[in-house]
């Protein structure tokens, strides 16, 4: 990539980071800088947060949701870690990377002072490991494809070569080197993502399967340790304690954070009026009745949520587009996010979210590339579905949405619900709530008619949201598949990967090519309405990658 390019690319990048970059501490306008202020701390440095779903999983190699990721992001630590504006900076690395001229090679220098909390150092090896062990097809890492840009690395993940062929190597206990299967402009970002965070081997092998099952089953290299965590997916409460091996402990001020599970948002904003907890997310009219509280913070996050049509069946009704885009062209997502989320959430004009990444030339957002395709237009649902009966032999058609059982999931399914039946004559919906680890499992197996899904960005480019359905892509719940769409995305990675024009249009056509043919029907982008205690400063959430972060978090009472 000629350097002009290569340094074009990455400032746009870094400019999408910084707008969804959101810090908050008690307003809405709030901009704590990460590297000030902790001399304020007053009071017991006790923070209470509330959080709608159960932790999935601790082990780092098996993470996939953003309960599990921003858990990660306070207990582990990376090479690099972003941060309030989002920017990658050295943390488990004394310093940034060394970079080949081929931009292929990467040598880091490690911290000497960086140890686990059982007193071990990090070295090295367990940034080998880690990344091994996730790349592992006995691991079975649904992250996995993502080492695919490490040399090797898609070859290792398919088990047809050994890990040690993965291009990652310990020079010394001290020095590591990455080589890349080609020039990637978003690396930095990956290295602050927990799926290429280090792992202690030893406490791996003593544990066994039971590795990571609770918080006593790991050890942890981050600011925070993990606590009083019983079980994946069905323990309610858990917390983080401070670390006092932590290399940067000096610059973290709170001992101790308490999580617990509510998923009823009138439940979560008594809890916070009653001074029983800090911080709480609201949805709907609860968000509305709250916008002018001083202790209202919106953060909008690059998440996208859609609904996945199962296409796994080969005489599956949903491989039939024009039922799809029925279903689609029903919803009306302005309406939706305006009466139902009312949390600072927008209606979705394709799968990439509106904020994160914006073109090479002329600095445009990619969320405007491909609108006018997800309009609510009760004409075409009408004619689409008159076509889909024909072409299907049916008269009348049932199906089942299944998603979370959080109130606001709950009512975004129940306005979908409503909204498809009263514009398609002979439909009719049912809707499944379940806790999130069910729906993630049921996602992941298949089981479903239609499902409300969603994915945050795990860095910010558009490829974090193209990548996902690829033909056989491991989050591609519904099995969508389209030969031109695997091509053109492809191409992005590879053929075009050294030109960020080229690059940019494949990106562009390939979402065209999906939203055209409704292959997932994106619904509305994430924002979260958080009641947060005055008190509370610093914490800091990204729009893209894990998205929060408490190292620099305080309480001024």
């Amino acid at each position: 990539m000629k350097k002009k390019n290569m340094t074009k690319l990455i400032s746009v990048m870094l400019l999408s980071t910084l707008v969804l970059a959101a810090c908050g501490g008690g307003s809405k306008t709030d901009s704590t800088d990460s590297s000030s202020d902790s001399k304020k701390a007053s009071g017991e440095q006790l923070f209470r947060l509330v959080v709608q779903q159960e932790m999935p999983t601790a082990d780092l190699s098996l993470g996939t949701n953003t309960i599990s990721f921003s858990a990660f992001n306070n207990i582990y630590e990376g090479l690099y870690r972003l941060d309030a504006k989002s920017k990658p900076h050295a943390a488990g690395a004394a310093e940034m990377a060394k970079k080949s001229d081929d931009g292929l090679t990467y040598t880091f220098k490690l911290r000497e002072d960086a140890k686990w909390s059982n007193g071990d150092p990090v070295v090295a090896a367990d940034y080998v490991y880690g990344w091994q062990r996730t790349a592992d097809p006995k691991t079975a890492a649904e992250y996995a494809y993502m080492f695919a840009l490490v040399k090797n690395g898609a070859d290792v993940s398919d088990g047809k070569k050994p890990l040690d062929e993965l291009g990652i190597k310990a020079v010394s206990d001290y020095e590591l080197e990455v080589t890349l299967e080609q020039e990637t402009p978003y690396f930095d970002y990956l290295l602050a993502f927990p799926s290429f965070f280090p792992q202690n081997k030893k406490i791996v092998d003593e544990k066994g399967k039971d590795y990571a099952a609770t918080s006593e089953a790991s050890v942890y290299n981050g600011p925070f340790t993990l606590t009083d965590f019983d079980g994946a997916g069905t323990d309610t409460e858990w917390s983080y304690t401070k670390n006092d091996q932590y290399w940067d402990k000096e610059t973290v001020q709170l001992d101790k954070i308490e999580v617990k599970v509510v998923k009823e948002a009138p439940t979560s904003l008594n809890l916070f009026q009653d001074g029983q907890v800090d911080d709480v997310i609201l949805s709907g009219e609860l968000a509305k009745q709250m916008a002018d509280d001083p202790e209202l913070v919106i953060e909008k996050d690059a998440r996208t949520s859609y609904l996945e049509f199962n296409q796994r069946d080969e005489k599956s009704p949903y491989h039939n587009a024009n039922l799809r885009k029925a279903i689609s062209y029903s919803i009306d997502r302005d309406a939706l996010v305006d009466r139902i989320l009312g949390d600072g959430s927008i209606a979705s004009t394709g799968l990439v979210p509106a904020g994160m990444s914006f073109s090479p030339e002329g600095n445009k957002d990619f969320a405007d590339e491909n609108k006018n395709v997800l309009t609510h237009d009760t004409k075409k649902a009408k004619e689409y579905w008159e076509k889909a009966k024909k072409e299907l032999g049916i008269d009348s058609f049932k199906f089942d949405i299944v998603g979370d059982d959080t109130d606001s999931t709950k009512k975004v399914l129940e306005y979908i619900q409503g909204a498809v039946k009263e514009t398609l004559d002979g439909v009719d919906v049912t809707v499944t709530n379940v806790p999130f680890t069910v729906r993630l499992d049921r996602g992941k197996n298949g089981e479903f008619e239609v499902i409300m899904g969603g994915w945050g960005a795990d860095y910010a480019d558009p490829s974090s949201f193209t990548d996902l359905f690829l033909t056989g892509g491991s989050y591609n719940r519904g099995r969508y598949s389209n030969e031109k769409y695997d091509q053109l995305v492809k191409d992005s990675g590879s053929k075009n990967a050294a030109d960020p024009e080229k690059r940019w249009t494949d990106m562009v056509d390939a979402e065209k090519l999906l939203m055209d043919d409704m292959g997932v029907a994106p619904v509305y982008q994430k924002a979260e309405a958080h009641m947060r205690s005055s008190k509370v400063k610093g914490v800091i959430a990204h729009g893209a990658g894990a998205r929060y972060d408490y190292k620099w978090t305080y309480i001024s009472e």
